[in-house]
């Protein structure tokens, strides 16, 4: 992508928002279910979680959906973490659970 980012409804009303005083910092998350491997959704909306959080300066939180243990593991927990730092993003803060 070039230099100068081309705008969207989602960066315009961040800006809006941060322009007017609406909120002081951006905050998103990404919430995977630790259930299988990623795919290219899951890509898609770690872009746009993080890097909306990086091109104004907030916080992403990397936050497993882990309410179905019957179906989750470990192995995709490291799976998701590891995919994650791949595409070059790296989470706020501790990985957070939903069950915790």
């Amino acid at each position: 992508m070039s230099a100068e980012l081309r705008s969207n409804f989602l960066r315009t009303q961040i800006q809006s928002d941060l322009e007017a005083g609406r909120t002081r910092e951006v905050v998103t998350r990404f919430p995977p279910e630790p259930n299988g491997f990623l795919h290219i959704g899951h890509a898609k909306s770690i872009t746009v979680n993080f890097g909306l959080a990086e091109q104004f300066g907030g916080r992403c939180h990397l936050r497993f959906d882990d309410t179905n243990p019957e179906k989750e593991s470990q192995e995709f927990i490291d799976s998701i973490e590891e995919d994650v730092r791949w595409l070059g993003y790296q989470w706020s803060g501790e990985v957070r659970f939903a069950s915790s």
